[in-house]
């Protein structure tokens, strides 16, 4: 079982940065794959970025490339998400999720790659 609190979410004006944290309890934090999703109103939650359990390799979706960085610290059970140069279209509520099963090196994009789901922060850009 592997429960995630996401923090860090706000309003912040265009090209502003956010950190958002994603605090995870459980043994199994350090070998979990780790992905950040978000969802904008009336729209389908979208894949944002990844990182391997060992934090070696990350995906990122095309539309925050070059923006968003994804990091981890398996010492303190916590995955990250640095948004710089943030747009109004950025703006979505933003969900961390955890991918116990077996991996490879790849980008898992999809809702059912993951097994656990935090309760998302909102993040708001304003123009």
């Amino acid at each position: 079982q592997v429960q995630l609190v996401e923090s860090g979410g706000g309003l912040v004006q265009a090209g502003g940065s956010l950190r958002l944290s994603c605090a995870a309890s459980g043994r199994t934090f350090s070998s979990a794959y780790m992905g950040w999703f978000r969802q904008a109103p009336g729209k389908e939650r979208d894949f944002a970025a990844a990182i391997t359990s060992s934090g070696r390799s990350t995906y990122y979706a095309d539309s925050v490339k070059g923006r968003f960085t994804i990091s981890r610290d398996n010492a303190k059970n916590t995955v990250y998400l640095q948004m710089n140069s943030l747009k109004p279209e950025d703006t979505a509520v933003y969900y961390c999720a955890a991918r116990t099963t077996y991996t490879i090196a790849t980008m898992y994009s999809r809702h059912l790659d993951y097994d656990y789901w935090g309760q998302g922060t909102q993040v708001t850009v304003s123009s």
